[in-house]
């Protein structure tokens, strides 16, 4: 990780075509500006985090909920056949 100082109003560019700037700190947060192409994705991390972990749990209640359907399907053909 590259670690960089910036004083407020200063700026780093990435890749030539993404600029951050340091627009203001107030106590223990900054807030930062960001310039790129429209095409570039910007996200927080925190809220893919969220998004992976939601989709994860999704997932997972979903193959629950094929397991209980596909057990119930089988109750019932057991009990058809007995």
């Amino acid at each position: 990780m590259l670690v960089l100082t910036r004083k407020v109003g200063e700026s780093v560019l990435i890749g030539g075509e993404i600029e951050v700037t340091l627009l203001d700190i107030k106590g223990d947060s900054v807030r930062i500006g960001v310039k790129a192409p429209r095409e570039t994705r910007i996200q927080r991390a925190e809220i893919l985090e969220a998004v992976g972990k939601e989709n994860s749990s999704a997932a997972d209640a979903g193959s629950d909920a094929e397991k209980a359907i596909l057990d119930a399907v089988a109750r019932s053909r057991g009990a058809a056949q007995g």
